[in-house]
């Protein structure tokens, strides 16, 4: 037989109970078993790694620095262990759900909508995992990934819940001292760009009637975020999506100057991996998605 190249995970339980409460006595406790029993579940993972793990300072057992990094690892490991059993076990009861986002759209559309969802359905908690634009594949830990545009939905079942679109978008101050009431009116402007969301001026630009995009001052910024941060202090104009920055124009953060003028749109999308039982707090979080979402609705998206 081969021998197997996980260490027993008996002595992996204690040494992680071991580094955690600081001393073998407190382990015990905390596994309802000896102080022996510890001491001799370490000493086998010692031997499987050829490499002491626990020192002596004063009468008790301490972790060296390479037992702390290996328990960091172990550790992590053991909670996607369990967070996989949850997910795959029979009907599972849990009223947490993981939820992978863009960056823009948690921050902007899905968190502040929580406190709804919560009203709605008491003693749930959904953990927002934001991904920005270089991370949106769909690697990793979560129940729900919300993705925008053309997905390959191969291992996912996917629910489509809303239309995103861009306007033009400003600081209300901004437009006080120089109005924008026609495309032409941009020339007094700056135009606020985007390193990861290439191509929307030229878009809106087209939207317009404008074949070719005008030379106009620019400020350029590496994500979103930090093109809205700008957009909220008044430094320029923004292409802006819709209805994903739908409170901030409701709370006046942001006016929309030519509302009419708009590109086309993106779907945004609700996956679940293929094969995975939804739980029930699963299944309300999609239900109150499509509601909040409502394909195309105009009023949402904060226009007149």
């Amino acid at each position: 037989m081969v021998a197997s190249r996980i260490p027993p995970l008996p002595a992996l339980r204690a040494f992680l109970a071991a580094c955690r409460a600081g001393s073998y006595t407190a382990a015990a406790e905390e596994l309802a078993v000896t102080h022996g029993a510890v001491s001799r579940q370490i000493q086998v993972l010692e031997e499987w790694l050829g490499q002491k793990l626990f020192e002596r300072t004063g009468q008790r057992m301490t972790p060296t620095p390479h037992a702390q990094a290996f328990a960091q690892e172990v550790g992590v490991a053991f909670e996607r262990i369990e967070e996989a059993a949850r997910r795959y076990g029979r009907g599972s009861a849990s009223m947490l759900l993981r939820v992978s986002a863009p960056a823009t759209f948690a921050m902007r559309w899905l968190i502040p909508r929580l406190p709804d969802f919560y009203r709605r359905h008491p003693g749930t908690l959904v953990q927002v995992q934001t991904a920005t634009t270089q991370q949106l594949a769909l690697a990793g830990s979560f129940d729900v990934a919300i993705r925008r545009g053309a997905v390959s939905h191969a291992h996912f079942s996917a629910m489509p819940f809303m239309d995103e679109w861009h306007v033009l978008a400003a600081a209300p101050a901004l437009l006080e001292r120089q109005p924008l009431r026609t495309p032409e009116d941009l020339a007094g402007h700056t135009l606020l760009d985007t390193e990861t969301r290439p191509g929307l001026w030229q878009q809106w630009f087209n939207a317009a009637g404008h074949l070719h995009e005008p030379r106009l001052p620019r400020q350029r910024f590496d994500h979103f975020y930090v093109t809205y941060m700008a957009l909220i202090d008044g430094l320029g104009i923004g292409v802006v999506p819709m209805p994903t920055l739908a409170h901030d124009v409701a709370a006046g953060r942001l006016v929309l100057p030519l509302p009419g003028i708009r590109t086309s749109t993106n779907r945004y999308v609700s996956l679940t991996p293929a094969g995975v039982p939804k739980t029930a707090v699963h299944r309300m979080f999609e239900t109150w998605l499509a509601e909040c979402g409502n394909l195309g609705n105009d009023e949402e998206a904060g226009t007149p």
